[in-house]
């Protein structure tokens, strides 16, 4: 069953006091960890958007065969952490660089997508994908894409909080980024 879809308003989805941030960078494991452990971050989910199977497992996500991606939904609190300093993270979590895959991770699965709720969030990630491509700290362009929200499907239980179950697990994030300012 999906948790959000297009169909809620902004209204349904977000208050005042908590927004809703939906990011694909990469395995689902690090990006959760890394955004879990930033101040204003109320809770996190990890799951599945940007395709068209709808409850799609994990096995059907790896096939390369539904669209989806190892997503991250965030839900979080706008006076403690802008949608601006999360867009930020996301960029400094992981490397928009890279098409289809993060670390040792390949498949259309890891691909980098901000999947925006609003117009207002969609242009703060144009605005700093702008930044980030004037200012050259790549090498190479950035190849985020920038989506409406799709329906997000939240991922198998045991793939919830996966780091913080299994500490030695794999992880292409560094997670002491978080800790560091922006």
């Amino acid at each position: 069953m999906s948790l959000f879809s297009p169909q809620d308003t902004p209204m349904k989805a977000e208050t005042d006091s908590k927004q809703i941030a939906i990011f694909a960078a990469g395995c689902f494991w690090g990006t959760e960890e890394y955004f879990r452990r930033l101040p204003g971050v109320l809770s996190t989910t990890v799951g599945y958007c940007g395709g068209t199977t709808p409850d799609p497992t994990y096995e059907q996500v790896c096939s390369g065969t539904t669209g989806h991606a190892e997503s991250l939904l965030i839900e979080f609190d706008p006076g403690k952490i802008s949608y601006d300093q999360l867009v930020r993270h996301f960029f400094r979590m992981h490397d928009p660089t890279q098409r289809n895959r993060q670390g040792a991770d390949f498949g259309t699965q890891y691909r980098s997508v901000i999947f925006y709720q609003n117009d207002e969030q969609r242009i703060i990630a144009e605005k700093i994908i702008a930044e980030l491509s004037a200012s050259k700290k790549y090498s190479k362009p950035i190849v985020t894409e920038v989506m409406p929200a799709m329906p997000f499907y939240p991922a198998e239980e045991y793939h919830q909080n996966y780091l913080r179950k299994n500490p030695g697990g794999y992880c292409h994030v560094d997670l002491n980024l978080a800790a560091k300012p922006l």
